[in-house]
């Protein structure tokens, strides 16, 4: 391999981290990406981590960007490679003229590199054993010392690492001082032997503006508290389990009564994912907001009480954190493969309301609102997250409610409505919407109870199994469902800057990546019209959009083109004119493979036929 010029760049590279799971580098890995925010710089963070126990391969990747990309780009500039299992992988994905940095208290030869990398090696094990008696702190001070060696190497503000560890042992002061001291062992080691900075640098600028700093998970727990969820019924499962808890943190902060300090909530940690909805549909039949979180496996195991909160129409919120499947699949991997499986979930004929944030700011909004749509059309209501938004720290907007927002609960028969004559049927429909009216338990003594059922009933809720009652039922739980479709968030559409015969669908943690993917096809003198997706049942303008193009590209993180395949299902489009753009390896999709997979494709479709020569 020929040598390569040096990256040179600053404040726009990739710094990927090649550590052992259980090694203590997880919070000096996010120390850094901080550290780059406070100096003005944009970053977005992706933890790749394994789904087994403690000494498996982990990475942490922290891409720098002063423009604002906030999706993964690919490839890496500079690896900090601290594994030696996966370290010939390491060096193959470092981009040609990147940089290794990697422990030399044993020093490996050439050809463990590649020449088109420059190579910084510094003793760290060396180090640490001189300074460190102890083994487990020298492995902990270890990770702080590689973080001063960058800090030299990019030419970083030092004060602001020094800072943010004044405030991660706040209140443990006295791992303040020793902390700060192996980071400027690693700094004032590579300042005196190696040349600094190399080509990748970061310089202060004022890029970050007010945005905030949060997991999707976090963002989405808040927007429960914020939409009024007072139950919360949950399985621990991978990657949706931190939303619980920061619902539970949520909770001892914001339900608590300020007089009698009693909690004002409820969240249970049910013996199965089955049990956890079971328990969320008795709560929101009562009255209450109640959500379960869980992830692809756990919708496969509640499928049966989600056909009952269908049919007997009960409120319901699921946020599914989705990851790779089938099965087991890959538990700490991201996907969007639980489109289909959740728009029809439950046997028979059923169809539910789907929400696709593409952030932590949508992930607040539709949390919230998740809450309202479940008690205005009393039905579930699935927030579909991912792992990638889920877990991973992301700049975001901040986080806004305004407090003269009132919740809508829909359609709720009152005791004095009841009282005064007014015709109840559980399952009735009084204005052509599909949303019946329900009461409360405990409403009124004598008037506006019911049954609730999973068998077939008529308006009434009095059990039948007459052809033409279900019928019925079923026909008005689809007007229902089309009054959804005005009531959920629109699409959001982009138009290029000139005309042009092509579009393209994405939706949820895909776009950052497609919104930076379109400037890299406009280079290639192409021009797209773009369509965000952001709920399910899909409002008309998807089909007009498809209907106004000659092709319009779907993408998507799944191998079956799932959403493609709902378009097709629910508009009636011609699957032809669906040119669908897969991605489904477990990692987050890359501008740079939705700009190749996209852009070859319309390469082909400029290519002009030879004129026949007869």
């Amino acid at each position: 391999m020929p040598p390569a010029t040096p990256i040179s760049r600053v404040n726009d590279f990739v710094v990927r981290f090649a550590n052992v799971n259980g090694s203590g580098s997880a919070s000096a890995n996010e120390m850094f990406a901080r550290a780059v925010m406070r100096m003005g710089i944009p970053v977005a963070p992706r933890n790749i981590f394994p789904s087994n126990i403690q000494g498996l391969p982990t990475w942490y990747e922290v891409r720098v960007s002063e423009a604002g990309h906030l999706g993964a780009r690919g490839g890496t500039d500079l690896m900090v490679a601290m594994n030696p299992q996966t370290f010939d992988k390491d060096i193959a994905s470092i981009e040609p003229g990147g940089y290794v940095f990697y422990d030399s208290t044993r020093p490996l030869p050439p050809s463990k590199f590649r020449p088109d990398i420059g190579v910084i090696g510094v003793p760290l094990t060396a180090i640490c054993n001189r300074e460190y008696t102890d083994p487990r702190q020298r492995q902990l001070f270890k990770n702080i010392v590689y973080i001063g060696v960058l800090t030299a190497l990019l030419d970083m503000d030092v004060a602001v690492v020094e800072k943010l560890i004044g405030e991660q042992y706040q209140g443990k002061d006295k791992l303040i001082a020793p902390n700060i001291k192996a980071l400027h062992i690693g700094r004032d080691h590579t300042l005196l032997n190696l040349e600094c900075p190399i080509g990748l640098r970061l310089k202060k600028c004022d890029k970050v503006g007010d945005r905030i700093f949060i997991e999707g998970n976090a963002a989405a727990a808040l927007g429960a508290v914020y939409g009024g969820a007072t139950v919360c019924a949950w399985y621990p499962i991978t990657p949706s389990s931190s939303l619980a808890d920061a619902f539970t943190r949520y909770c001892a902060k914001l339900r608590v009564d300020s007089d009698s300090k009693q909690a004002k909530y409820a969240i249970i940690q049910a013996e199965d994912e089955l049990a956890s909805i079971g328990i969320v549909i008795g709560a929101g039949w009562n009255g209450a907001r109640a959500f379960t979180a869980t992830s692809g496996p756990g919708i496969s195991l509640m499928q049966e009480f989600i056909g009952l909160a269908y049919f007997a129409e009960i409120p319901a919120v699921i946020f599914n954190v989705q990851r790779a499947g089938p099965s087991t699949g890959m538990p700490t991997r991201t996907q969007q493969a639980d489109v289909m499986s959740c728009a029809y979930a439950s046997h028979g004929d059923t169809k539910h309301v789907l929400l696709f944030p593409e952030d932590p700011a949508e992930a607040f909004d539709f949390g919230a609102t998740s809450f309202d749509l479940a008690d205005r059309l009393q039905t579930p209501i699935f927030v579909m997250l991912d792992l990638d938004i889920g877990m991973n720290h992301r700049l975001s907007r901040p986080l806004a409610w305004d407090d003269k927002r009132a919740y809508d609960r829909g359609k709720v028969m009152t005791a004095e409505e009841l009282e005064a004559g007014r015709e109840f049927g559980r399952y009735l429909d009084v204005d052509g919407d599909g949303i019946p009216y329900r009461t409360y338990p405990g409403t009124h003594p004598t008037k506006g109870s019911f049954f609730t059922r999973g068998t077939s009933r008529d308006r009434y809720a009095r059990y039948t199994e007459e052809g033409v009652a279900y019928a019925d039922n079923m026909q008005r739980l689809i007007r229902k469902f089309d009054t959804a479709k005005d009531l959920v968030p629109r699409p959001l559409i982009a138009s290029a800057a000139k005309p042009t015969k092509y579009g393209v669908i994405y939706y949820g943690s895909t776009a950052p990546a497609m919104d930076e993917a379109i400037a890299m096809i406009e280079a290639r003198g192409h021009t797209l019209d773009r369509m965000r997706v952001r709920a399910f049942p899909f409002h008309s303008s998807v089909n007009s959009f498809v209907a106004e193009h000659d092709f319009t590209f779907v993408v998507e993180q799944n191998r079956d083109g799932q959403l493609r395949s709902l378009v097709v299902n629910e508009c009636g489009i011609d699957p032809v004119r669906l040119v669908p753009i897969l991605h489904y390896d477990g990692t987050p999709i890359t501008a740079r493979f939705i700009a190749k997979a996209i852009g070859d494709q319309l390469d082909q479709l400029k290519v002009k036929p030879m004129r026949v020569v007869s």
